[in-house]
């Protein structure tokens, strides 16, 4: 079992990751359960997948689990589904005290964080993300939302969490597509400031996918290590250091607006797409080697991830895109902040990007494509 912390004085909560946690879950949960019950919302697929591993340890400890079950997808991400679970969770009569726990991947994680955040003004919730995508990136942070018509996440709260377990052995469970789609955001951490980190991906990363034990534990202590350091620096993106942790989502964001936010493009396959084009675009301007952009392109390639506008399925054009990231919720006085690399392991944040620049390279790179 690994341990790691995410310092934030009072709301402080450790990160544990634990190989087979799922059926031992009791031994971490038990302390969070009042009334001998914890109400655990998940998805369709998770219920069917994981909730049997959970309900069974908890039943062994004497602790009733009341499940609320979602439809799977981006498109849970929603008012609708917001006002079902909110309604849902009233009828079970949770309290401020109580502990909500949210069973699944990305869209589960930042449905219930954010509910938990609103519902009588606040109570507690638990993380247990399901994909490799959550246990890496989303379910750490406290960062939680819903999707709106103008774009992704642009409704919700910084709310930290009180635990996260993580059980790889989850992702024993997914098809390879949403696990190359989360090793978008592994592979981040080491474009972000951990060259050495990137350099394990190239050699290692196709280990993980395949599903060794040890390289998804590796890399899964090592992401939630860097992302936990960051947040307990920065938590509210106040300084400009957890900005960092966007690198990619603003290509991506805007070319999963134009996929409509579907299983066209998963989210991390859009981030994947977006760190490579923010690679190519910091070379075109001259502030990183194009070797590197060049290592970040065929890296994601060669294990399948999207990596320019074609492979991405996405058929608009540079002014339709940026159009797209008018609408990001890190606009700040008329400027969209973009993130920006002087090298693998050099991410840096720049507000002087002229957006119909941006507009021109994306043109340039679907032709070159």
């Amino acid at each position: 079992m690994a341990l790691v912390r995410v310092a934030l004085d009072a709301r402080s909560y450790d990160i544990i990751i634990e190989e087979g946690a799922l059926d031992r879950a009791a031994a971490h949960l038990a302390q969070y359960a009042r009334k001998d019950r914890l109400v655990v919302v998940t998805d369709a697929n998770v219920a069917r997948a994981q909730l049997p591993r959970l309900q069974a340890s908890l039943r062994g400890a004497g602790i009733a689990l009341e499940p609320i079950i979602l439809p799977a997808g981006e498109q849970t991400k929603s008012w609708r589904h917001l006002e079902q679970l909110l309604d849902a969770l009233l009828a079970l009569e949770i309290e401020r005290g109580d502990h909500v726990v949210a069973l699944g991947g990305g869209v589960i994680g930042d449905l219930v964080g954010f509910a938990a955040s609103i519902l009588k003004r606040g109570c507690h919730f638990i993380q247990v993300p399901t994909t490799l995508l959550a246990q890496v990136d989303s379910s750490v942070g406290g960062k939680t939302a819903i999707n709106a018509k103008a774009g992704k996440n642009l409704i919700g709260s910084f709310y930290q969490p009180s635990l996260v377990l993580i059980d790889p052995s989850t992702l024993d469970s997914l098809p390879p597509r949403e696990t190359r789609a989360g090793y978008a955001e592994v592979v981040k951490y080491g474009l972000i400031d951990d060259p050495d980190f990137f350099a394990w991906c190239e050699a290692e990363g196709y280990r993980l996918l395949d599903g060794d034990s040890g390289a998804r534990a590796y890399a899964i202590e090592r992401s939630v290590q860097a992302k936990a350091a960051i947040v307990a620096d920065d938590e509210r993106e106040t300084s400009g250091r957890r900005a960092l942790l966007n690198l990619g989502h603003t290509f991506g964001h805007a070319l999963e607006a134009d996929t409509g936010f579907s299983d066209l493009l998963l989210h991390g396959e859009g981030v994947a797409a977006g760190m490579a084009l923010a690679f190519r675009y910091s070379a075109r301007l001259g502030l990183c080697p194009a070797a590197d952009a060049e290592r970040v392109t065929a890296h994601l390639k060669s294990v399948g991830l999207p990596h320019n506008l074609a492979s991405a399925h996405v058929k608009a054009d540079g002014a339709a895109l940026v159009a797209h990231m008018l609408h990001d919720k890190k606009m700040a006085a008329g400027t969209l902040p973009f993130l920006l690399a002087r090298g693998i392991g050099q991410t840096f944040l720049s507000k002087d990007v002229a957006l119909d620049d941006v507009a021109a390279f994306l043109n340039e790179d679907r032709a070159a494509a």
